[in-house]
């Protein structure tokens, strides 16, 4: 089982300081639940947006702990049209991407917080696949471990 982790997901866990607690709750279900932590390219571009190089660098030594997904899925056709009514942005259209690959089956969930991914979740009919930090607390009964 593969769980995309959004760049918000992973910028929080890997923070020289805890930002949200329920980060370590989620990693402790991942773990149990054997599920491979799995990161996008687009989180990396993203990273490396940074303006700060000692950040970058650090940031990029500690997400080789992750599995990355080399080679993005194809954006599929029901996913391409609910980001030309949507997408504004080229952060939107990055957390479409990674939507994307929940929608293709590359990875069976994706943790963020982001809101207007949610909402294209719903729209994509992926909802139950998207999960929000806050639920981390009942991802015992979520990841049926």
């Amino acid at each position: 089982m593969k769980a995309l982790l959004d760049t918000n997901i992973i910028i929080h866990r890997e923070a020289r300081t805890v930002v949200k607690q329920d980060i370590g709750i989620l990693f402790r279900w991942l773990d149990r639940a054997k599920y491979i932590k799995c990161i996008h390219p687009v989180t990396i571009q993203e990273i490396k947006k940074n303006p700060n190089t000692d950040t970058v660098r650090n940031f990029m030594t500690k997400i080789e702990s992750y599995e990355h997904l080399e080679l993005p899925t194809p954006l599929q056709e029901p996913v391409e049209q609910i980001s030309k009514k949507i997408d504004v942005t080229e952060n939107d259209y990055n957390d479409t991407l990674l939507l994307n690959e929940v929608f293709a089956g590359r990875v069976d969930i994706l943790i963020t917080e982001d809101k207007k991914m949610h909402d294209k979740a719903s729209l994509l009919n992926i909802a139950d696949k998207v999960f929000r930090l806050r639920e981390s607390g009942n991802f015992k009964l979520i990841l049926n471990y």
